[in-house]
């Protein structure tokens, strides 16, 4: 099985068994986008602080196994979002190549997005 297959699966099954046990309502999309959105604001503050960015405190040894449970949280929202908005595994991948294309062409100045040119060499 494709692994994005298998963590949109993953999250499916969590999504529902949450809602099962915890007796979540039923929100509309928006409303859950929306508190999707907000958790993962918090899941990258917690990011944030496992990568020294407070520059005036004294930086500590940075610990990749916080760092990767700290990017997996912000996967799982990113998925849930996905599944509530009826996007796939597929619908993601697919929009990921074509922006990435895009991304690369804005970077060598073939874009039809204004505000990118061909960096100087």
């Amino acid at each position: 099985m494709d692994k994005l297959e298998h963590i949109f699966e993953l999250q499916a099954a969590f999504d529902g068994e949450l809602a099962r046990r915890r007796r979540l309502p039923e929100l509309d999309v928006n409303t859950w986008v929306q508190k999707e959105v907000l958790a993962i604001v918090a899941e990258l503050g917690e990011l944030l602080e496992e990568v020294n960015y407070k520059w005036w405190k004294d930086p500590h040894e940075i610990n990749l196994e916080a760092i990767k449970d700290e990017l997996v949280d912000i996967l799982h929202f990113l998925i849930s979002i996905c599944l509530k908005l009826g996007i796939n595994a597929e619908d993601l991948y697919r929009a990921y190549c074509q922006k990435n294309a895009e991304n690369f062409r804005r970077q060598d100045g073939t874009s039809s997005k204004p505000g990118y040119r061909s960096p100087k060499k």
